[in-house]
């Protein structure tokens, strides 16, 4: 299911590739917590974080979860 962004009208199969993404909940692969998918950021997750969109801003833990990957300066 597609998703489009309310303030850019980006559209990405993963609400978190959106710079504004709905409050929907969702599981996090980490936690296994149910949480807005915008917001939660799990303690262990935060310590992984090597990337971010160039595009959305969006933080991963590795490069082929965003679509414009770039290293997070250290």
């Amino acid at each position: 299911m597609a998703h489009t962004c309310k303030t850019c009208g980006a559209v990405a199969e993963d609400p978190g590739h959106l710079c504004a993404p709905s409050a929907e909940t969702s599981t996090c692969s980490y936690c296994g917590k149910n949480a807005p998918h915008v917001k939660h950021y799990c303690k262990d997750k935060m310590e992984d974080l090597k990337y971010v969109c160039e595009g959305c801003g969006r933080l991963a833990t590795s490069a082929d979860l965003v679509c414009k990957p770039s290293k997070v300066p250290a």
